[in-house]
Formats: structure tokens, sequence, C-alpha cells
């Protein structure tokens, strides 16, 4: 990994940026962040499976106004990282718990990032009443730099993770397999509660449920 970690490290800071703060362009959605981290990594397969479980996690998700919310693409980041080039999904459930533990502490850090801004916006009142367009731009570039800074640290924290899950496996076969069950299952079971509130009751209900026994018959097919 050493030698892609700077690629990794401008890669989570763009995607940190992206959710709220520069471009928006939705290179912060998980599967976005994580299969893009994977492909740097060489292994998109890893990044990509990660990068849709979290995805599923984020779903119901809607990063708008003061309200509070997980930074998923950065947590699908430092996953792709812990899962690439583990064999199969065995490292599935144990990147996905590193995703988690980033993706709350970059919504927890979103909150510094306000604050600051805040205590900036209120010492730069002067001359933002005079009307100076200089002031202004400043304080939105360091709005962007602190937000960058957020990014920036929490990727490198992901990596250290990362580094760590596989220099020091958490669990063994049996428990690699068993907490990948436990992370699909607990992103299959939110992004469906999500689907079932958003549909709401009546028409919308009844399509949501024909599309789900449609979906599942297909499956179940040979």
């Amino acid at each position: 990994m050493t030698d892609v970690t700077p690629l990794l490290l401008l890669w989570g800071t763009l995607v940190g940026v992206d959710l709220v703060s520069v471009s928006q362009i939705m290179i912060a959605r998980p599967v976005v962040a994580g299969t893009v981290a994977g492909l740097i990594l060489g292994d998109p397969m890893a990044g990509g499976t990660v990068g849709v479980i979290l995805e599923l996690f984020a779903l119901d998700m809607l990063p708008v106004g003061a309200s509070r919310y997980p930074d998923y693409g950065l947590g699908a980041v430092a996953a792709a990282a812990t899962a690439a080039g583990a064999p199969g999904v065995l490292g599935t459930g144990v990147a996905v718990l590193v995703g988690l533990v980033i993706a709350a502490l970059g919504g927890s850090a979103m909150q510094w990032v306000r604050r600051a801004n805040g205590a900036d916006v209120s010492r730069s009142l002067p001359a933002l009443a005079a009307g100076q367009r200089r002031a202004l731009a400043a304080l939105q570039v360091r709005g962007i730099l602190r937000d960058a800074g957020r990014a920036f640290v929490l990727t490198a924290l992901g990596l250290v993770l990362a580094a760590l899950a596989a220099r020091w496996p958490l669990v063994g076969l049996r428990g690699a397999v068993m907490l990948t069950v436990v992370a699909v299952g607990a992103a299959l079971g939110i992004a469906a509660a999500g689907a079932m509130r958003l549909a709401g009751r009546g028409f919308d209900l009844r399509w949501f449920v024909l599309g789900l026994l449609a979906g599942a018959g297909w499956v179940a097919l040979p």
C-alpha cells in the first residue's frame, strides 16, 4: 500500500470535500469512493464490494442543512484499503467495520468544521458588512481548507487502521465469515427500512412490495 498511499490520501481528501464543501459531483458516494480506491490499490472488486455495502447504509442519509450524518465516503476509502488483497470476502466484514468507524468519526469532525466556520464568520462580520469581496473569498477558502484537513486526517487514520487490521487480524476465519454476514445483513436491513419508509402507504408501497417479490423471485430462479 505504501506506493499508492499519496494517491489514496489525495483521493480521500477529494471525497471528503465533495460531500458538502466543493463540487458535489457524487464522488463522495460510497460505491464510487470505494471502487476508485480499490482501483488505486489494484483490487477494484474488493473496493466495489465494500462500497456497495456502505452505500446501503448511506441510502437513508440526506446531507442537507445542519443535519448530522456519518461520512460514508471517507469510510468507503478506508474500507477499500482494508479489504484490498484479502482472499474472497473474508476481509469484507472487518473492512466494513473499519469503514463505519471512520464514517462516524468523519461525521463528528464535520461538526467541528461547522463550529470553526461559524466562529470565522463571526470574526469576519465587520469586513463582510463593509462589502469586502476579499473577506468573503478568504472566508470560503478557509472553510474549504478546514474540510480538506478533516478529510486528509481521517483518510490517513483509515489507512493506519487498514494496515493494523492486515498485520494483526481482528478475528479468525470463522469470525471473519460471521462478521461479513452481519455487515451485509445490517446493510440490507437498513436499506429496506429506509425504502419502506420512503414508500409510505398505499399505491407506492404496493409497487415496492411487488418489486421486492419480483427481485426475490429472479434471484431464486435456477
